[in-house]
């Protein structure tokens, strides 16, 4: 295998890209000043010497404790378990969430041997438990994986003094009844909220 056929291979590694897009992308490389490369290799090689975990709530980071555990304006109360940090991001990126956060990198999975072990729920459990959280917010996808951990994190923290709520989910804004499928349509109707 030549390098040009490695890269496409090792490319298409990459979540969401399929084989067409990794051969796009190879022949763009190609293409590409060397000075973007070399700058481009430098920070794809280097990327783990920079960034770690959060050591309180899981969030990528270049100082630990992240950025978000380290602001104290935020609402230390409320705290919103998410699976991967894109879905923190997403969740940040509204100004509409100022609680904490905890990602759980993955969601349970027996077939995949992803158990809560895996997904250090003992960490949220010291962390609730610690009596500062009032809220919990289960912000996992809505997903068999999704809804059977939220369902275990539920049922971890039942017996903790904490309000413990879940995403709505439902409709998309923008989205057409006609192209929905019975369960979104269902979870829309039971997430159902008055109009202000």
């Amino acid at each position: 295998m030549g390098p040009l056929d490695s890269l496409i291979t090792n490319l298409s590694r990459l979540p969401g890209l399929g084989k067409k897009s990794a051969v796009r992308m190879a022949f763009h490389l190609l293409k590409a000043d060397r000075n973007y490369l070399t700058e481009l290799g430098r920070q794809i090689s280097t990327l783990r010497d920079h960034i770690v975990r959060c050591s309180v709530c899981g969030n990528y980071t270049e100082a630990d404790p992240c950025e978000i555990c380290s602001d104290s304006s935020r609402d230390q109360t409320t705290l919103c378990v998410v699976e991967q940090v894109q879905d923190l991001m997403n969740l940040h990126a509204t100004g509409e969430y100022r609680g904490l956060f905890h990602v759980l990198h993955g969601v349970i999975a027996p077939l995949d041997g992803i158990g809560p072990a895996e997904l250090g729920l003992d960490r949220l459990d010291k962390r609730v438990g610690a009596g500062v959280i009032r809220e919990v917010i289960l912000a996992t996808n809505p997903t068999l994986e999704g809804d059977t951990t939220a369902l275990y994190i539920h049922r971890m923290l039942g017996s903790r003094n904490v309000k413990i709520t879940r995403l709505a989910s439902g409709l998309p804004v923008g989205g057409d009844l006609e192209y929905a499928d019975r369960l979104t349509i269902a979870r829309a109707l039971k997430a159902r909220s008055g109009m202000d």
